[in-house]
C-alpha cells in the first residue's frame, strides 16, 4: 500500500505543482509560501550530477560566499601554533597538539577547522578522523591558510563548501526560512553559478548538472527548470 502524504506535503501541494519545473525566482517564491515549522528551517540546494562518481577525476568540490550570509553560527577551530592570535581573530578553538589530542579523544564540537601551512604537517595525521566527516582541513575549500583572520572571517561571513557524495548528489544550504525571498535567490543563484564552474575538465559533453530542487529542512522541494542551469 503506498503511503499517504504527509499533511504538510499535502498543504504545499496547494501552494504549486510539486511534478512541474519553474524558474529559479518562482521557485523560491513558491517555498516561501510553504507551511512554516517551529524553528528557523535550513534552505537548500539539492543536485544531481551526471559526472562518474566513483572517478577520483571527476570529483566535484569548492567553496563560494553567500552574498547574504548562511544565517547559521559557525564554529570554528584553527591548528597553529600562536593560539592567542587564533583566538583573538575569532577562533573558537585554537591550539595544535592539545587541540589535536582533543579530537582525538573524540571531540567534534566544531563545523570548520582551519590550518596554517606548518601546522597541516602534524594535522595529516588526523585524516582518518576529519576525514570521513568531510572536516578536514583543504586548500582547495581555502581552509589550509596562513592569513587566519581572513579564513575566519570567510567562514563566519558565510562561506560554503559543497562537495558531491560517491553517487554525484550534492546538497548546498542557501540560508533560512526566516531570509527574504531575494536574500535566498541571490545566495542560490550563487551557489547555482559556483557548482556549474566546478565541472571536472575531464567531463565531456553537456548536461553536468542533471537536476536541481530548492527544499527547506521540512518542506518537499520544487524543481527547478533545466534552463537554469542546462549552459553548464
Amino acid at each position: 500500500m503506498a503511503k499517504k502524504p504527509s499533511k504538510r506535503y499535502q498543504a504545499a501541494a496547494k501552494v504549486a505543482d510539486l511534478a512541474k519545473d519553474y524558474p529559479l525566482k518562482e521557485a523560491v517564491e513558491i517555498l516561501a509560501k510553504f507551511p512554516k515549522a517551529k524553528f528557523d528551517e535550513t534552505v537548500e540546494l539539492s543536485f544531481r550530477l551526471s559526472v562518474d562518481g566513483a572517478s577520483g577525476d571527476q570529483n566535484v568540490r569548492g567553496t563560494t560566499p553567500l552574498p547574504n550570509g548562511s544565517g547559521k553560527k559557525v564554529r570554528v577551530i584553527v591548528f597553529t601554533d600562536d593560539a592567542p592570535a587564533a583566538l583573538a581573530a575569532g577562533a573558537d578553538e585554537a591550539g595544535l597538539a592539545e587541540l589535536m589530542k582533543k579530537i582525538t579523544d573524540g571531540w567534534l564540537e566544531f563545523d570548520v577547522a582551519i590550518a596554517t601551512t606548518e601546522a597541516m604537517k602534524q594535522v595529516r595525521s588526523l585524516a582518518r578522523v576529519l576525514g570521513p566527516k568531510g572536516l578536514m582541513p583543504n586548500p582547495k575549500a581555502g581552509t589550509v591558510t596562513d592569513d587566519i583572520r581572513a579564513g575566519i572571517k570567510a567562514v563566519k561571513a558565510g562561506r560554503v563548501e559543497f562537495k558531491m557524495d560517491k553517487t554525484a548528489n550534492m546538497g548546498v544550504g542557501v540560508g533560512k526560512r526566516s531570509f527574504t525571498t531575494a536574500q535566498i535567490l541571490e545566495n542560490a543563484a550563487t551557489v547555482l553559478e559556483a557548482v556549474g564552474k566546478a565541472k571536472p575538465a575531464t567531463f565531456k559533453g553537456s548536461g553536468f548538472i542533471k537536476s536541481v530542487t530548492i527544499s527547506s529542512s521540512m518542506s518537499p522541494g520544487v524543481r527547478i527548470a533545466s534552463t537554469e542551469f542546462s549552459k553548464y
